[in-house]
């Protein structure tokens, strides 16, 4: 059987397979065609070469995920445990959809024209998006060649996870610089500070757009000494920051941990109040930022 082939199930096959219609995915994949039959070994070797994708959900929205009407597809699975996140249930690559690379591509194809029209384009999100490289490139690819804006909402935390080759597909970059404190990011996401920065760098290097996105929770990523790190690598990425996003803390991603029976550090943790807002925002201004 040729190499490209799946062992036990091709979309060939899924297509001729009466139970097709009711295994095509639906709810937040509504329309995606998702591989059936696919033992553990040949959904490894899709995975790595991006023919497939596991995916928690999609939407098209016009909020905070890039300019203009967005494709926004939440990617599962990620390394990082992040105290305040809001979708934990996409910690896990195997609690996602496995979806056909090509479906995906179709998908934003229907859209493009939208896309154009206001000037929006895909997002990928997560979780984790830079999990599944090869997956995630691989439609930024022909999304550009369709002409169409991409955008990877991302912590850089797997930066080298993403070739040079792959960077070349990205408009921009929505980075999440979770702590300017070494510390401090081990304490909110169980990660290393340094990956971040490094994606950064290699973002601006190759002139690429970066959002950055500041998540201020009091008493653990507020002080003053912590922002003014935070604003210092955002620095080093030059004239490729737009503006920096300071989002308050919020408490919208709660009930999911309960459901999923996990503790929640931040159970009784309020949001930052106005005075604390400004006082930040006014941290990244004095560096030359323009704040959101």
């Amino acid at each position: 059987m040729p190499g490209d082939q799946f062992r036990t199930t091709t979309r060939h096959m899924l297509r001729e397979s009466k139970t097709y219609a009711s295994q095509t995915l639906m709810g937040g994949l509504s329309g995606f065609e998702s591989p059936i039959g696919l033992d553990r070994r040949d959904r490894i070797k899709a995975l790595k070469s991006g023919d497939i994708g596991f995916v928690h959900s999609w939407d098209i929205n016009t909020s905070v995920d890039g300019p203009g009407t967005r494709m926004t597809v939440f990617m599962s699975g990620c390394p990082l445990r992040c105290q305040y996140c809001q979708n934990p249930d996409t910690w896990k690559m195997r609690d996602g959809k496995p979806v056909y690379l090509d479906a995906m591509i179709k998908k934003v194809d229907r859209y493009k024209d939208l896309f154009k029209a206001t000037h929006g384009g895909i997002t990928f999100s997560g979780g984790e998006s830079m999990m599944q490289p090869a997956f995630v490139s691989r439609v930024f690819h022909a999304a550009k060649e369709m002409g169409v804006h991409t955008c990877l909402d991302t912590s850089g935390f797997l930066n080298t996870n993403y070739t040079d080759e792959m960077l070349e597909d990205i408009d921009l970059c929505l980075l999440d610089v979770k702590s300017g404190d070494e510390e401090t990011y081990h304490k909110v996401t169980g990660g290393t500070l340094q990956p971040t920065i490094d994606f950064g760098q290699r973002l601006a290097k190759a002139g690429k757009k970066i959002w950055v996105r500041f998540v201020l929770v009091p008493g653990l990523t507020d002080s003053e000494e912590n922002v003014e790190k935070v604003a210092r690598i955002c620095e080093t990425f030059g004239d490729a920051v737009e503006h920096i996003d300071v989002l308050g803390f919020h408490q919208l991603g709660r009930p999911k941990w309960h459901e999923l029976r996990i503790p929640y550090p931040l159970e009784n943790q309020k949001g930052p109040n106005a005075a604390t807002r400004e006082r930040v925002a006014n941290q990244f201004k004095d560096h030359g930022f323009t704040v959101y």
